[in-house]
């Protein structure tokens, strides 16, 4: 079984939190028992979350050699220059080493869900919005690319695993895949 996942703002990717308070959790949206994220999405993060029951599924679709691209939508602060933009294309050097190159565009203001809390607003600042695509997963590096680079992330919004979308869903709904998009997302390529 595979499951594309609208994850909210603030809620972490696992069933269970021992911290005190408790953090909302995945336990909280009525997901069939059996099955687990497969990949994170960072708490402060929101979108597309894919879960499965099957393990070698998940192996395929978290697994670095697999390659699958990863694209959020990212709402960087500043107006970001022609410079700035080849530096994320080419691929940034982090403290945990160079980045594969990414595939990026400008793009408009997505239509998305209100986030709560609101992303903070200053008149004297711009922003722009990004569809940035990777091939990694390394922690928090979407964040820490786009900072790298003088941009730093006011939103974060996966908007794609492969060829699985977040489409129409809205914050904590979720779906399940066909079978035919899980044996897509298993070979790493649409159908």
């Amino acid at each position: 079984m595979l499951i594309a996942f609208n994850k909210p703002y603030g809620v972490l990717c696992q069933f269970t939190d021992r911290s005190t308070p408790p953090r909302p959790t995945l336990a909280g949206f009525g997901l069939p028992a059996g099955v687990y994220a497969a990949g994170r999405l960072d708490a402060d993060s929101e979108g597309l979350l894919l879960l499965t029951d099957d393990g070698g599924l998940a192996h395929r679709l978290t697994d670095p050699r697999h390659k699958q691209p990863k694209t959020y939508w990212v709402q960087v602060e500043g107006n970001p220059s022609d410079a700035q933009l080849q530096a994320l294309c080419d691929g940034v050097v982090l403290n945990d080493g160079p980045t594969l190159p990414a595939q990026l565009q400008r793009i408009d203001t997505p239509a998305l869900w209100p986030r709560d809390p609101p992303v903070r607003f200053r008149k004297s600042v711009p922003d722009a919005w990004l569809a940035l695509t990777i091939t990694e997963g390394r922690n928090r590096q979407v964040r820490r690319m786009t900072a790298a680079v003088g941009l730093p992330t006011l939103r974060l919004v996966r908007a794609a695993i492969g060829a699985n979308r977040l489409e129409a869903l809205l914050p904590g709904q979720w779906r399940v895949l066909d079978d035919a998009t899980a044996r897509a997302a298993a070979r790493g390529r649409r159908r």
